[in-house]
């Protein structure tokens, strides 16, 4: 592993640092030659003797975050943005669309970021849609 081959930094360094522990060396002189503290290092060898060498140098797989919105509510927030814009707005923009998705009580509590990445995913912008230049036809 160490010899050849791309591998992730974290997995290397947890790798030297098992070797340079194997070799008699304490934790506090591993930690002088790879950027963690002792007690990281003491981490490691403790995962090495409970679950061996693939416990010690990867991650187990992390949840992530939940979703904070589900199938239904970027259904009825995408038929909001293709119908049209509030009274007295010319266009949707991604403040407007968070602000009508709670008023409108598709969802109780929303932010920009996420009805960003939503309209991103389906490819949408609904603020340029006044920007879009036209030939003339005649």
């Amino acid at each position: 592993m160490l010899s050849g081959g791309v591998q992730q930094v974290r997995v290397v360094l947890r790798a030297l640092s098992l070797l340079q522990l194997d070799e008699g060396l304490s934790a506090p002189k591993v930690s002088g030659t790879v950027p963690w503290t002792a007690q990281a290092i003491r981490t490691i060898a403790k995962r090495y003797h409970q679950g061996g060498l693939e416990r010690a140098l990867y991650e187990r797989p992390r949840p992530g975050h939940a979703e904070l919105l589900g199938a239904s509510d970027k259904q009825r927030i995408i038929a909001m943005v293709c119908s049209q814009p509030p009274e007295g707005r010319a266009r949707w923009t991604v403040r407007l669309v968070a602000q009508e998705a709670v008023q409108r009580k598709l969802v109780p509590r929303v932010g920009r970021e996420t009805i960003r990445i939503l309209l991103e995913s389906h490819d949408l912008k609904p603020w340029r849609e006044k920007n879009v230049v036209r030939g003339r036809t005649g």
